[in-house]
């Protein structure tokens, strides 16, 4: 049957071709992914033990010079790393001294960071100087390349192509008129069909295959260990709660520091299901698929440079794999994936609703006290706006924007991403359509270096959600959990400003 299925497939991309080999291109890139993903599965599978006798003999010959190979590679890789930011400094910096400032802010935040490490003087260098080129090497692909650039426009535009048959079912339900309530019947079903696809993807062993090879990518050049990487890796599709189900046989035995990069992760990173709906917002869905990338491995070095490993790590040169889907066909897993996003709607929802009427009350509190010294036009928002304007100049933000800009972060770290998003998108609207209605509005490069400092479940809620999560999968680390719970969130909220440095460094 399956041979029979694949000649009858192989016949349809032949007929595809001929007719317009053009139009196929998209069909025969997929053909040659499935080609490829065939082959490395079936020599890994069936020939990796004939392989491994082949060459073991030959790389025991040259495990003496290995060391000094290893390390001529290690230095060559930081000399052009080296060279290769001094000519872009040389190149394209020059003439814009905002980007002078991102850069500036950057040095700021990771000294900041060595001085307030649990252990200064035991910082491993490697992690953290990879986990930079990564980001640097990522920033330069998307924000200084027009392959890169449109590969990343490609990748959002299908994403949100794909997202946008989400309408179907909710004019279904909701009826003709659902977008009306934009949040509840247009941005909400989209987190449950990406719950769904996920779970889908999850059941046929792809999210698997995807998350087990970047966590051993970030696991051999950050030199990480195999739970803290597998986390990370996963911390860009799925949430800070679920994050941790994947290591969760081996929490017991972390040390501290794996835990707290376990949970810097989870602070840094956002969920693929959320991710979407930021998207719906109209934020940008290129630069919100950048940073989700970017962050993970960052994760990584910022909390290597701010909690330093002095334990030695059960896991450190081993390999962790993912469990199978328990689901017993794709249908199943489907409407589990459904059934799993029901109450992670109904959470957003819940958390919103309080979350704005307590700012609402805020302000009313606030403007209240304001207008005893004749300054009724006083909120929350201004207030946080003033406490974090340093933190936006840092980042390299055009001065005039310092003050929403930092109103923006306010609105992150003391209530949540979502609502600093969906102002973050009203910003957006009021610039396109050339109105302010009170509201004002960022310049373009503004908008993208919030799009990537906003881009992480780092707020107050937040501490609360990972000590309950985490403390129930490893009930004997709940008071380490929550002993690191305060360190672990200031090192994600500084990962999305360093993030936030790189982009605004790199954006023209």
């Amino acid at each position: 049957f399956y041979i029979l299925m694949l000649l009858c497939y192989v016949a349809f991309v032949v007929m595809a071709s001929y007719f317009d080999v053009t139009r196929a291109t998209p069909l025969l890139v997929i053909s040659g992914l499935f080609v490829f993903c065939c082959a490395y599965w079936m020599t890994k599978t069936k020939c990796s033990a004939s392989i491994g006798k082949t060459c073991l003999p030959l790389i025991s010959k040259f495990t003496k010079r290995l060391s000094v190979i290893k390390w001529f590679v290690q230095l060559l890789a930081y000399v052009l790393a080296i060279a290769g930011v001094v000519a872009y400094l040389l190149l394209y910096v020059g003439t814009d001294p905002n980007q002078y400032s991102s850069l500036a802010g950057l040095c700021v935040f990771l000294l900041l960071l060595w001085l307030f490490s649990k252990h200064p003087t035991k910082v491993n260098p490697r992690p953290v100087l990879l986990g930079l080129q990564l980001q640097f090497l990522v920033a330069l692909l998307v924000l200084r390349t027009s392959w890169g650039l449109e590969a990343f426009n490609f990748l959002g535009g299908r994403l949100q192509k794909f997202l946008a048959y989400t309408h179907v079912g909710s004019k279904f339900v909701f009826g003709l008129h659902y977008e009306e309530h934009l949040f509840a019947f247009k941005v909400m079903p989209v987190v449950i069909m990406f719950c769904a696809t996920i779970s889908a993807l999850y059941y046929l062993g792809i999210m698997q295959a995807i998350i087990g090879k970047i966590a051993w990518l970030m696991q051999k050049t950050l030199q990480t260990s195999a739970t803290e990487s597998l986390v990370a890796a996963g911390n860009i599709f799925i949430g800070q709660t679920e994050a941790p189900i994947l290591v969760r046989p081996f929490i017991n035995d972390m040390t501290k520091s794996e835990l707290h990069a376990m949970m810097t992760a989870g602070y840094a990173t956002i969920a693929g299901s959320v991710l979407a709906a930021y998207i719906l917002f109209g934020v940008s869905a290129q630069h919100l698929i950048c940073a989700s990338v970017m962050n993970a491995p960052m994760s990584l070095a910022v909390s290597k440079l701010f909690y330093p490993e002095t334990e030695k790590s059960k896991t450190f040169d081993k390999n962790v794999s993912l469990n199978k889907s328990s689901d017993r066909s794709l249908l199943e897993s489907i409407s589990s994936g459904v059934s799993q996003s029901l109450p992670l709607v109904a959470n957003i929802v819940g958390n919103l609703i309080a979350f704005l009427a307590l700012l609402a009350f805020i302000n009313a509190v606030v403007s209240w006290f304001g207008a005893m010294v004749d300054h009724p036009e006083w909120t929350f928002q201004l207030l946080c706006g003033y406490i974090f304007m340093p933190f936006a100049y840092l980042m390299g933000v055009d001065s005039k924007d310092c003050l929403k800009f930092g109103e923006l972060l306010g609105m992150k770290t003391f209530l949540n991403e979502f609502v600093a998003y969906e102002e973050l998108s009203r910003l957006i609207n009021a610039r396109k359509s050339c109105t302010d209605s009170g509201l004002g509005h960022l310049s373009p490069r503004s908008e993208v270096i919030a799009t990537y400092a906003l881009c992480g479940f780092s707020n107050l809620s937040s501490v609360g959600v990972q000590i309950g999560g985490i403390g129930a999968l490893a009930p004997s680390r709940r008071a380490d959990v929550a002993q690191l719970a305060v360190r672990a969130l200031v090192a994600g909220t500084t990962v999305c400003f360093i993030t936030a440095c790189i982009a605004g460094w790199s954006f023209i």
